[in-house]
């Protein structure tokens, strides 16, 4: 077979490729994912020789001298910057390698720390093989990923210096602290004077400098031998280069060419890895770093009972059918890593887009090596490798959850206000076949009285796998599609993926070749590999350019069958080679600005993304709305950009077991719009599954059905009973809810909390909680989800977290809770376990429809679940679920507070709303109001009541209410029919 970045295929190559994909096709079910496929740590070169450098060191202990130190004269603190040289010494004879570092302090209490190499920075190294790639390190990732956030704090102040160091108080009321060691280099991150975080502690910090390739001497030729690789011209004249010898003890195998899999890695710049430790101090939890099919808390990597062999790796792949429980590497990756504790948070985000490994130990301390008990503490050691860039950290110090996820949130953005329609059901499957299969699916969803909001189109409707055509047999009018659906408020959403089929007279192609818009291989010319369509070229949308013409191929009158209610989901953009090393693009292709693949693998697909993204911001003249894009490879960022699902995952038990986990792990890492496939994409579930996976899956962000083209067909309506009611009934409960979902995506929006929550970001000080990664709160609702995920399983155990009172969501009971424990609960097939912590209110809206968008002028109605105290309170946030309007004050956002016997709504922001200008939107919500409230946990005092008095804008009405006693473990409640007040008014209810 071509090597990889060569020309195409030849035609007998391209024969046998397509073969093994119709037998691949046909025998998907039986297949699961090759590991051979993809590196281990030992396979990868700056991954081995990183583990071995921390063995080195390890196995040493205090012997081990790190070779990095800060002379105290080059370094110097202004305005809130430490700057400073650090040196490495390289040999024996004292020679150094200078790497400027700068630590920043931010006004948001974030600290960063740089490091780069003044060599690499000066440009003053030689590309091997005549390379045109940058000889800088990669040091875009920031224009990628970061939107704000790094303002300078320049009240940030010295609190004691010396020539062994220096201490830099900052963060809110100079709380944190920064203890930068001078020799070996290392710094200690502290809060109210406890030590939280230690970079380089352990002496593991490897800055990998550039250095000439040293030919070994070449031996003479025999007769009729050929010349090596290295050999010839080139060779000799590489070998002419005058530089100290390589130390002996240094392993050369990989630093200047790597192979695996039959392609070969040309590594022009030599050895460029970064590493550091990074240790959480007293923290035995940490989380984050998605994505991977895992639990939770992460788990250590260096062996052990329970623990991983390998480290974990972020290196987006497509990874079909992937393996659970493992550190193996995914689609996406975000290196953001947090710790807990008892009432602490703490985080790092490791801004890298290349190749990285983590590796993480633990180890149990104590200042008294004979005491036991609460003395001793776990300490967690996580060791940071990339194959390249920058050595570019941001140290978080909390110290709640809430704090984390707000500051990185200011960094990297929060997830973009989505299309309402978005939050819905989305009905999915590789491949609905044509448009008349389309429009059947729409109608009988309708008669079957099934809600959905948008139906998706695979790779099959274009014309011979070429993006923006339609095929012209099967999909003969697609705009008489959009117009169907258009009819019940409902979407279309098209794949469009960053492979383009090489061909002449298709158009996109012929444009992105004459425009010299495409991945270039490490030769410079058009970088040519094997996908979907065959022979294919990729757009690099690194390219300011190539972002302005993908974006004209979205216009109504250029994508024709699309209209207003068509959007886009990006796959295969990690991106996907077929032939490629790793099934993905090799690193030594170029993009945009001379930047080596290794450079940007992993922030790839976000620009992709990004440049779809931008493409649907105006389709027309005129037209200004929120875009929709589903994407499947991700970067820290990308939750900016739209949201993702989890990959190609099997219709298995296990599998609806780690969706949860992953999802919950995606919204702490800043990018909460997340799914599974609903039912599993690979095989046929059985009827039970796939009833509780569409259970579970009401409780996802993105709530998606999907199946592989060899799968059964197995929409809602095609199922017996009682599966299609239990279906229908999980769909009608996620569209009852919706205004509670949008108003968490709100919040996630405002200030990057996830949708979903784990316990210990709710209870950070519940270390019971710590651990538990199968239940979550829905925003901040009070809404306790625990989705069943074992066959025949009728009850479910769910931890409670404090000592609130909790009714089932169904039945109104008072459940036996206590702190700390868990509780049983009752779930046969037709329910999901479903909690209401007291203390909380939500809205809903309760008549059934068809669609979102139906649903959009219909009254609500408030669920309070009352608290120990007597008292609830919640939210509703609402706008047009479309535009960019709420950005001028188009927006209602209220709260609602239950004291006593009063029951109140005010404005969220203490705006007074009468000063807003009214669009069309607003004016149409005036008539909208609260229809219905139901009181659970009503005091028995309101027992007598048949009325309730209601005030609102100067005008006294009054509302009937229903007064439902106490009834043995159920709780008493009342119903408020026929309320009346304006959702978007000032209104009080008084019971009495």
């Amino acid at each position: 077979m071509a090597g990889a970045g060569s020309s195409p295929l030849s035609p007998r190559w391209t024969a046998i490729w397509c073969l093994f994909a119709v037998l691949c096709s046909l025998f998907t079910t039986g297949v699961a994912v090759k590991e051979n496929d993809f590196k281990k740590c030992h396979q990868s070169g700056f991954c081995k020789r990183n583990r071995a450098y921390a063995d080195n060191a390890i196995t040493l202990g205090s012997e081990w001298q790190a070779p990095y130190k800060i002379p105290s004269e080059l370094a110097s603190f202004k305005d809130g910057q430490f700057q400073a040289t650090i040196l490495k010494t390289i040999d024996d004879q004292g020679n150094t390698v200078r790497l400027p570092l700068t630590v920043s302090f931010l006004k948001s209490g974030t600290a960063r720390v740089t490091v780069d190499e003044q060599k690499r920075q000066e440009k003053d190294i030689d590309l091997r093989h005549n390379s045109g790639a940058r000889k800088e390190r990669y040091n875009e990732a920031e224009d990628w990923s970061i939107v704000g956030g790094l303002d300078v704090d320049t009240t940030a102040k010295v609190s004691h210096e010396s020539k062994t160091g220096i201490k830099i108080q900052y963060g809110p009321d100079f709380a944190f602290e920064a203890d930068i060691t001078y020799e070996p280099y290392s710094i200690q991150f502290k809060r109210d004077g406890v030590t939280q975080i230690k970079f380089n502690d352990r002496g593991l910090m490897n800055m990998e400098h550039w250095r000439p390739k040293i030919e070994k001497p070449v031996p003479e030729k025999k007769e009729g031998e050929e010349g090596g690789e290295e050999g010839g011209e080139k060779g000799q004249e590489e070998k002419k280069e005058e530089t100290p010898e390589v130390p002996a003890s240094e392993d050369e195998s990989t630093w200047w060419e790597e192979t695996f899999g039959g392609n070969t890695d040309s590594k022009p710049r030599g050895p460029e890895s970064v590493a550091l430790d990074i240790t959480f101090v007293g923290y035995e939890h940490v989380y984050g770093i998605p994505e991977h099919a895992g639990p939770l808390s992460l788990k250590q990597t260096r062996g052990g009972e329970g623990n991983y062999e390998e480290p974990y790796r972020l290196y987006n792949a497509d990874v079909f059918e992937y393996v659970l429980d493992s550190p193996m590497t995914l689609y996406g990756a975000i290196p953001f890593m947090q710790a807990q504790r008892k009432d602490s948070t703490v985080g790092v985000f490791w801004l890298n887009a290349a190749e990285t490994w983590i590796d993480i130990t633990k180890a149990k301390e104590s200042k008294n090596p004979l005491a036991l008990g609460i003395t001793a503490k776990t300490n967690t050691h996580t060791h940071w490798i990339s194959e390249s860039g920058l050595m570019d950290a941001f140290v978080f110090l909390g110290p709640t959850p809430r704090d984390i996820s707000k500051t990185y949130a200011e960094l990297t953005g929060a997830t973009a206000m989505p299309q309402e329609f978005s939050i819905g059901y989305h009905q999915c499957r590789w491949n609905y076949v044509s448009d008349d299969d389309v429009k059947e699916v729409d109608r009988k969803m309708d008669r079957y009285n099934i809600p959905y909001d948008v139906i998706w189109l695979d790779i099959e409707y274009t014309d011979d796998k070429k993006y923006f055509t339609w095929d012209g047999d099967m999909f003969k009018d697609p705009i008489s599609i959009g117009q169907h659906l258009d009819a019940h408020g409902r979407k279309l959403v098209t794949i469009i993926d960053p492979h383009i089929k090489n061909t002449g007279g298709y158009h996109v192609s012929d444009e992105l070749k004459s425009n010299s818009l495409a991945v270039k291989n490490k030769d410079g010319n058009d970088f040519d590999g094997w996908c979907w369509p065959g022979s294919s070229l990729w757009i690099d949308a690194f390219n300011p350019a190539a972002i302005k013409w993908w974006s004209s191929l979205f216009n109504y009158d250029k994508f024709k069958g699309t209209m207003e209610n068509t959007w886009i989901w990006n796959d295969m953009n990690e991106p996907s080679v077929f032939n490629g090393p790793e099934v993905t693009m090799p690193k030594d292709n170029l993009h945009h600005g001379g930047w080596e693949h290794r450079d940007v693998h992993n922030v790839n697909g976000m620009t992709f993304h990004n440049a779809t993204f931008e493409a649907l911001l105006s389709r027309k003249k005129g037209e200004l709305r929120r875009p929709f894009v589903l994407t499947r490879s991700f970067f820290a960022g990308s939750q900016r950009l739209g949201a993702m699902w989890t990959g190609d995952n099997q219709a298995s038990w296990e599998h609806l077991g780690a969706a949860v986990p992953m999802i919950l792990a995606q919204g702490i890492s800043g990018f909460p719009f997340s799914g599974a496939d609903v039912g599993g994409f690979f095989g046929n579930p059985e009827l039970e599954l796939q009833s509780r996976w569409y259970q579970a899956g009401a409780f996802y962000p993105f709530f998606r059905g999907h199946a592989h083209i060899d799968a059964r067909r197995r929409e809602p309506f095609l199922l017996a009973e009682p599966y299609r009611s239990i279906i229908t009934s999980a769909l009608r409960l996620r569209y009852s809810l919706l205004p509670a979902w949008y108003t968490a995506f709100y919040h996630a929006n405002r200030d990057g909390s996830p949708i979903i929550r784990p316990m210990y970001w709710t209870h950070p000080s519940e270390e019971g909680g710590f651990d538990i990664d199968d239940q979550f709160f829905v925003g901040s609702t009070g809404l306790l989800v625990k989705p069943v995920i074992e066959k025949d399983k009728t009850t479910a155990d769910i931890y409670i977290p404090d000592d609130e009172v909790y009714y089932d969501y169904f039945s109104y009971k008072k459940l036996p809770t206590s702190k700390g424990k868990h509780l049983t609960v009752e779930a046969p097939i037709e329910t999901i376990p479903l909690l209401m912590r007291g203390g909380h209110i939500f809205p809903r809206r309760d008549t059934p429809r068809r669609s979102s968008q139906l649903m959009k002028f219909d009254d609500y109605t408030l669920v309070v679940a009352v608290g120990k105290n007597g008292q609830a309170e919640g939210e509703l946030y609402v706008d047009d679920g479309d535009s960019f309007d709420y950005e001028k004050g188009q927006y209602i956002h209220r709260k609602f507070k239950l004291e006593g016997s009063t029951l109140a709504s005010t404005d969220a922001e203490g705006r007074d709303t009468k000063s807003v200008k009214e669009g069309e939107w607003l004016k149409r919500m005036r008539d909208v109001a609260v229809d219905k409230i139901i009181v659970i946990g009503a005091p028995s005092s309101w027992a007598s009541l048949k009325q309730v008095s209601i005030e609102s804008g100067g005008k006294k009405t009054s509302a009937s209410i229903d007064y439902y006693k106490a009834d043995g473990s159920r709780a008493a409640f009342a119903i408020v029919k026929r309320v009346g007040a304006g959702i978007g008014a000032d209104w009080t209810i008084t019971f009495a």
